[in-house]
């Protein structure tokens, strides 16, 4: 798998958009690196930027930006509401996909040293790439923030980890920087219906895991150390604070939701929702800062369908609607999913061409003179709609007059129907890829031995790849059909007979699929691997052809 890091610095300008721009097109130089936001913030006086690419091009695109933030911003001049400490304010770096966090803390420290070394910019790691358990809170490496930085570079325990500790007047210009490894953090912002900062404080005191200082007769209680006695808020990973956005006019509780798998986007809304109810103030509806994941989304329209006791197992579109409205997202500015949920705008969609084509596009292309898309892609396309009749049968199930009841098991089977559906439709355009992968491979220079063995051998990976691509349709267009089993049994009767059509599609998916595993096995040299693939291939036909003749008895029974 190919190793993705995001990165996410923020930047002390959010007004100034050419200053920005000039930032932006340092790091849009750098091959094999994508800019997926730029979020600036007036209030804030903060920008937000947001690339992904592979490790070694990311610290390169990081550094540039770093490097041209310090010639850009002058921090001396700088306000704005967030807590900062220089130019680059922060830069983190997340691991996506392929690379593990402790291979993510190297590269954040060859950030920082090379940062430190050749800009002199004094550099704090925190989070994850932290040198002490102490440094990896971000606020404790920030404490006193650019105000309080020339005071911090002479106590021997703020020691930057990297660059000068000297108060230089490069550095008075750039301030600091904070660098780290940390999983991917929401930073998301609820919107209340007051304009009091104190009110927002309270709320965020409420929330957040550090809670607030506890007070007897209005004075901070310490512990037998001198620390400061905490009462710790309702959710956990959360970090908060409640401020006024004078472009919204508006108090906010501006949240970092440091593990999104221990208080979710949705968790975190409805807890403020209700901290707030007690405090006579109203939630509004929220913004998201920057880019989320695409899972954090659907948990939360899950969650809110869920409320509704209606059915899970619909198009991801339609859940990511009911998240948007539930939450709010689009009160303060549209919230447009394909610019803010980070795996649809780091998708290539010349990679799927066939699954973006409408239905005429695709057949015509399917009757032209070019090789594929072929039986492989059709069987998959086939699969799929199987696949989304038994889900459509689910869905009209949870929503009979009078079934109310039942409305949760007939979502877990449509979120099953779903699943399947969703695994071939990808299908389609994988199966084309394997195709074209084979082509590549004799399309390779032979002009010598060693090229000829090379060639030979990426043939021979191709073609096992061409079969186990259609192998896969084969497992997931027979497993799609235990929904339309299901759904003919004790699903909406007024609807069986799409239970029927989708078993039909789902067999003719298996077999379809089955024969392009066996033509694509004829110039294979593993005949073990070979042989594997068929005596499996016909035990999944034989299941599919006696569970298909099943099902279509029952449903011809029911409908005649």
């Amino acid at each position: 798998m190919k190793q993705l890091i995001e990165c996410v610095p923020n930047f002390s300008e959010g007004r100034d958009m050419s200053v920005i721009k000039q930032i932006t097109n340092v790091i849009e130089t750098v091959e094999g690196v994508k800019l997926l936001d730029v979020d600036p913030g007036a209030a804030t006086n903060r920008t937000v930027v947001t690339f992904v690419g592979t490790p070694d091009e990311v610290i390169d695109a990081a550094f540039l930006a770093i490097k041209k933030a310090s010639e850009m911003i002058d921090m001396s001049k700088h306000h704005g509401e967030h807590p900062r400490f220089g130019a680059t304010d922060v830069c983190p770096l997340v691991p996506i996909s392929g690379i593990t966090m402790e291979e993510t803390v190297k590269y954040a420290h060859k950030l920082a040293e090379r940062v430190g070394n050749e800009l002199g910019i004094p550099v704090y790691c925190y989070e994850f790439a932290a040198s002490e358990e102490k440094r990896r809170n971000l606020a404790y490496c920030r404490a006193g923030e650019y105000e309080g930085l020339k005071e911090k570079l002479t106590d021997p325990k703020m020691k930057p980890d990297y660059g000068t500790a000297e108060f230089n007047e490069f550095v008075k210009k750039s301030g600091a920087t904070a660098i780290s490894a940390r999983n991917f953090l929401v930073a998301y912002n609820v919107n209340l219906n007051t304009t009091s900062t104190r009110r927002a404080n309270a709320i965020a005191f409420d929330v957040r895991e550090n809670g607030r200082a506890k007070k007897e007769n209005g004075k901070i209680v310490k512990d037998e150390k001198g620390n400061t006695v905490r009462i710790p808020g309702t959710l956990k990973k959360v970090k908060a604070i409640g401020w006024f956005i004078e472009e919204y006019g508006i108090a906010q509780i501006s949240m970092n939701l440091t593990d999104i798998t221990v208080t979710s986007v949705h968790k975190a809304y409805e807890e403020v929702k209700k901290s707030a109810e007690k405090r006579g103030v109203r939630v509004s509806g929220s913004e998201l800062v920057g880019l989320i994941p695409l899972n954090a989304m659907l948990d939360a329209g899950k969650y809110y369908l869920k409320m509704q006791q209606r059915s899970t197992g619909i198009a991801d579109s339609e859940i990511i609607k009911i998240a948007v409205k539930s939450l709010g997202l689009d009160e303060l500015k549209p919230f447009i999913p394909e610019e803010r949920i980070i795996e649809y705008v780091m998708e290539d969609k010349n990679s799927k061409p066939l699954i973006h084509m409408n239905l005429k596009d695709f057949a015509d292309l399917t009757g032209s003179e070019f090789p594929a898309p072929g039986g492989g892609s059709i069987s998959a396309y086939m699969g799929a709609l199987g696949a989304a009749l038994g889900t459509m049968v689910a869905n009209l199930s949870s929503h009979k007059r009078g079934w109310d009841e039942r409305w949760e098991e007939f979502s877990d089977w449509a979120d099953k129907g779903a699943t399947y559906y969703k695994a071939l439709v990808n299908m389609v355009d994988e199966d084309t890829n394997a195709f074209n992968k084979i082509m590549e491979a004799f399309r390779l220079p032979k002009k010598n031995d060693t090229e000829k063995a090379a060639r030979h051998q990426a043939i021979q990976e191709a073609t096992k790849n061409a079969i186990n691509v259609p192998f896969k349709i084969m497992e997931l267009a027979y497993g799609s059909m235990e929904v339309m089993k299901a759904m003919a049994e004790f699903g909406l009767q007024a609807s069986v007979s799409d239970a029927g059509v989708g078993v039909l599609a789902a067999k003719a998916a298996v077999h379809g699929a089955f024969m392009n595993v066996k033509i694509n096995m004829g110039d294979l040299e593993d005949k073990e691997f070979a042989a594997e693939k068929l005596k499996a291939g016909n035990e999944i036909l034989e299941k599919a052809t006696a569970l298909e003749k099943e099902i279509v008895a029952m449903v011809e029974e029911k409908i005649s």
